[in-house]
């Protein structure tokens, strides 16, 4: 199994504090990790991992690497050319059944979920791994913890409280 740590990736389709349950599967606390093209290091230090859980796979798949071998690094210019948040760049889906932990940039826990969200960035340690489960083979992406580094657009069309409102003073109140 390889383990590394991204560089600042933007998180999308989160679901970090709480599991949920993907197309009837177990239920896992999962997020896509969107990372640009331009960073280079990331997705070099990705694509060695994935060779690496290739070679430490070989047993696993009858002793050599397949062809069909599914791959966790996707281009998001392919797979998602209607969306804006994935132009220019890859993006790589990472799951686990274990809690990631989530701090912030000086590594103090995060306790409010409305701190990390799709759209907000961080860098994120996984680790790759071969599977072969049901005849399907491929290399798979471990979620490990989560460092949130920056704020970002929320994803999804969900607005945050504080872009909404303003206080609310009951002598400005023209309703009543």
């Amino acid at each position: 199994m390889a383990h590394l740590v991204t560089g600042k990736v933007r998180l999308s389709y989160e679901h970090i504090w709480e599991p949920a349950s993907i197309n009837d599967s177990d239920e896992k606390y999962s997020v896509s990790l969107i990372i640009p093209k331009s960073d280079t290091k990331t997705v070099k230090d990705i694509q060695n991992a994935v060779e690496q859980a290739k070679q430490d796979g070989k047993a696993k798949f009858g002793g050599r690497i397949p062809a069909n071998l599914k791959l966790p690094l996707r281009d998001g210019d392919i797979e998602r050319p209607d969306d804006e948040a994935y132009k220019d760049c890859y993006f790589i889906n990472c799951n686990s059944k274990d809690k990631p932990q989530i701090v912030d940039k000086n590594v103090q826990p995060i306790l409010d979920r409305n701190e990390v969200y799709s759209g907000c960035y961080a860098r994120v340690s996984i680790s790759l791994y071969p599977f072969n489960t049901n005849g399907n083979k491929g290399i798979a992406c471990g979620l490990g913890n989560i460092q949130k580094i920056a704020d970002g657009e929320p994803l999804g069309g969900r607005t945050r409280a504080e872009d909404d409102f303003e206080a609310y003073d009951e002598d400005d109140d023209f309703l009543n």
